[in-house]
């Protein structure tokens, strides 16, 4: 993996943290959990393109 995808992947793993922690304090947020859904994606398409 480049560089770029593991920043990705990091990233989205740090955010999924974030929104973990947030929805146990403060309750859950449907946009917090659909951004890091579209961010999941995101990584995983970027992982996706690099293999090939």
């Amino acid at each position: 993996m480049s560089g770029a995808t593991k920043s990705m992947g990091v990233i989205t793993v740090i955010a999924l943290v974030v929104v973990t922690a947030y929805t146990v304090a403060l309750g859950s947020s449907g946009w917090l959990w659909f951004g890091w859904v579209v961010l999941g994606m995101v990584t995983m398409g970027m992982i996706a393109t690099r293999r090939r």
